[in-house]
């Protein structure tokens, strides 16, 4: 069954060029495009998309507030925030709103269209270095670290090993092989460190960790 996409960009041009790269792409179907965020929610509720790529930038209820809406939805998809600029403050905000992550809009188009259906599967679509640069950009960083470091406190110290390991950008495997745990035992470690820490995703506990000090 081919991935159901929603594109969400104010520009006319932005939209047919995502549509085209991703339509034309094996496994994906572009379901429908919106111009704003209040659109975006109106075509995910409509449309029920497996992964929505959505602008930030926009007029009305811009990328950020619409994502916050659409996590919240039942059976939420996961939303992948779409920049121009790395590093984009803009980016940080629609993290923390809940996107599972974000592309540049000068990413390549077989890139573009791997990384979507990366997204689709729920995992991150984030560099470990875009990471890092998003938190060094996040104001005061001293603070940040005392603030995470107190919110990681409720966890054990495996969770904590876990946590730690997503803000190295570590897939579930990736973090079962290095910890000597099943897979499945990892992913109940990540649902229970979601719960405890109120996160929405994968992608918040990495920058959690990375607020914290924890890992590499």
């Amino acid at each position: 069954m081919a991935v159901r996409v929603l594109v969400v960009d104010d520009e006319p041009m932005v939209c047919a060029h995502l549509r085209t790269i991703l339509g034309a792409a094996d496994g994906l179907e572009v379901v429908a495009s919106a111009a704003d965020g209040a659109e975006a929610v109106e075509a995910v509720v409509l449309h029920e998309p497996d992964v929505v790529v959505m602008d930030l930038r926009m007029p009305g209820v811009d990328g950020i507030a619409a994502t916050a809406r659409i996590v919240e939805l039942p059976s939420a998809p996961p939303v992948v925030a779409l920049t121009t600029f790395d590093g984009d403050e803009h980016v940080h905000r629609a993290l923390r709103a809940g996107a599972a992550g974000y592309l540049l809009k000068s990413t390549p188009p077989d890139e573009l269209v791997d990384l979507v259906r990366v997204a689709a599967q729920g995992h991150t679509v984030l560099s470990r270095s875009a990471a890092r640069r998003l938190v060094d950009r996040a104001g005061d960083v001293h603070v940040a670290r005392r603030r995470a470091k107190g919110r990681l406190a409720s966890l054990t110290e495996r969770e904590r090993d876990v946590v730690a390991l997503l803000g190295e950008g570590c897939s579930n495997a990736e973090v079962a092989r290095r910890l000597h745990l099943t897979e499945a035992t990892v992913k109940g470690y990540v649902s229970n460190a979601l719960d405890k820490l109120g996160c929405t995703n994968r992608t918040q506990l990495g920058l959690l960790a990375r607020e914290a000090g924890l890992g590499s």
